[in-house]
């Protein structure tokens, strides 16, 4: 009977794996994340150091995988292999995807039932996405194939930069629309947006502009600004440049951008809290009332 593979090359070939596939999922998201209305851009911007951080990120999604694997992805391997000596006689890799679903079922569920999600249709995707992704590092590194390595890495290369360049084509073709904010005129802004949890923004056809229940731009999170002011819309094709700008004395200046689509334009906005630099909310308004 051939040797199994070392416990230490099997755990070097599953974190590959896993490391690929966190790749993988980056390029898919980044490619849908061009097709939805982004809320990535906040008002503070960019910084340089995230380009000195990117070792340390990496060097923290090799130690996530590798731990992963040492709970999760291995022990599917071995439980496949057992499952196969008692019920078949021997091993099989047909035992890795049943016995991969079965974890990540219990994974998915107890993370939904902490999250207190409820939306069957995303467990289920979960639930596969899961299960493909604990399945295929799992197959691979119960190989009894010498020369693994070499393979795994070239097509996990080639998987990539497949993928990126499918993403563009189907950019280029049309197939995939990147999102752009609807052009809505200044007359179509005028009404009362609402936050749908009691905060309202009244804009008037004259310039003028009611706030009430919305929290302030800086601050303490429930700061409620209620006030009167006036208001502008910029036209420019800057994404900053084109949005409702909102001036109320009693609650400082704010500008809500642009959003949602051309039969259902939304208003909204990030807000980094002074006293937690690191922290945003996010918030989002929609028409209440007819212009």
């Amino acid at each position: 009977m051939e040797r199994k593979r070392p416990y230490g090359l099997s755990l070097l070939l599953s974190t590959a794996v896993l490391l690929v596939e966190a790749v993988l999922a980056l390029v898919v998201s980044v490619l849908h994340g061009l097709t939805q209305q982004s809320w990535a851009m906040t008002p503070t911007g960019g910084s340089p150091l995230s380009v000195v951080l990117l070792p340390f990120l990496a060097l923290f999604a090799a130690t996530a995988a590798a731990a992963l694997s040492v709970a999760v992805v291995l022990p599917i391997a071995s439980l496949s292999d057992v499952l196969g000596r008692r019920f078949g006689g021997r091993e099989a890799w047909w035992w890795v995807p049943p016995v991969a679903a079965a974890v990540s079922l219990l994974l998915v569920g107890a993370t939904t039932v902490v999250a207190g999600g409820t939306d069957p249709a995303g467990f289920a995707r979960g639930w596969l996405l899961t299960t493909v992704a604990l399945a295929v590092p799992a197959l691979v590194c119960r190989s009894r194939r010498k020369r693994v390595f070499g393979p795994v890495a070239l097509w996990g290369l080639t998987a990539v930069v497949l993928t990126g360049v499918l993403g563009g084509v189907a950019f280029g073709t049309g197939v995939l629309t990147m999102y752009r904010p609807p052009d809505v005129a200044r007359a179509e802004l005028v009404g009362t947006w609402s936050d749908g949890k009691g905060g309202t923004l009244t804009l008037t056809a004259e310039g003028r502009a009611t706030v009430s229940g919305l929290d302030r731009t800086s601050g303490e999170r429930g700061e409620a600004c209620v006030g009167r002011g006036t208001w502008g819309y910029g036209t420019g094709t800057d994404r900053h440049a084109r949005g409702v700008g909102v001036d109320v004395p009693s609650c400082g200046r704010t500008l809500w951008d642009v959003g949602g689509t051309e039969d259902r334009p939304t208003l909204h906005r990030i807000v980094v809290r002074s006293v937690e630099p690191d922290e945003v909310d996010r918030y989002e308004l929609t028409r209440r009332t007819p212009r």
